[in-house]
């Protein structure tokens, strides 16, 4: 199923911590599952409506099992789904809609489940992104970030790609600190988005780096 209104996404999800891990609708995130407790998750979202919701333990070094975590997260939809010869899942999602959690379920399942409330991001679904971005400010900062982390990127393809998805292939794929990507997923537009990307690649490119001398 292809989710199109926040009224048919389930009310109750499963969610999987992944910390410094970013999912923005229409996102991509590949996941490589191997622990039993998410490859029972994942067996039962199959089954069932094929959402997962990624969220971010509040910190990055909280006990692994149950880690306290953000108040909200993305859904996503598994698109994509293999079993490798191992044992593992292969699985891709796509973002469909942020969610607040209302609250964690008690529940007798390995993993864990919370009721999760849309309407507040309403728009990630239905499609009002609001207005755009400021690329006078984020590719100059882009250049930099890219200059100072001594990568390189195919600029004919970066200026040809649509607003939102530049800032959400932006916002995942660059190594920001895990309450940095939290920001960035609760950013409440488009806009307010790129401009805290153009922030945060402004911010780095002038820490100094470990090989510098501190004055």
């Amino acid at each position: 199923m292809h989710y199109r209104l926040i009224d048919e996404l389930p009310e109750v999800i499963p969610v999987f911590p992944l910390a410094g891990a970013l999912l923005l609708p229409e996102g991509e995130l590949p996941l490589n599952i191997f622990e039993p407790r998410y490859l029972a998750m994942v067996g039962d979202a199959m089954a069932g409506a094929r959402i997962i919701g990624i969220v971010q333990p509040t910190h990055p070094l909280a006990p692994a099992h149950e880690p306290p975590i953000y108040p909200i997260g993305c859904s996503g939809r598994i698109n994509d789904y293999k079993e490798t010869d191992d044992g593992r899942f292969l699985i891709n999602l796509t973002g469909v809609c942020r969610f607040s959690i209302v609250h964690e379920l008690d529940t007798e399942e390995p993993y864990r489940l919370v009721t999760a409330a849309y309407e507040r991001y309403r728009d990630d679904i239905e499609g009002n992104i609001g207005a755009g971005i400021d690329r006078t400010a984020l590719f100059p900062a882009l250049r930099a970030y890219l200059d100072a982390k001594d990568l390189s990127a195919d600029w004919d393809k970066i200026e040809q790609l649509p607003e939102a998805t530049l800032v959400t292939s932006l916002a995942m794929a660059c190594p920001f600190a895990p309450s940095e990507k939290q920001a960035l997923l609760e950013a409440p537009s488009l806009t307010e988005r790129g401009r805290l990307i153009t922030a945060l690649m402004e911010m780095a490119v002038l820490e100094p780096t470990e090989s510098a001398p501190l004055q």
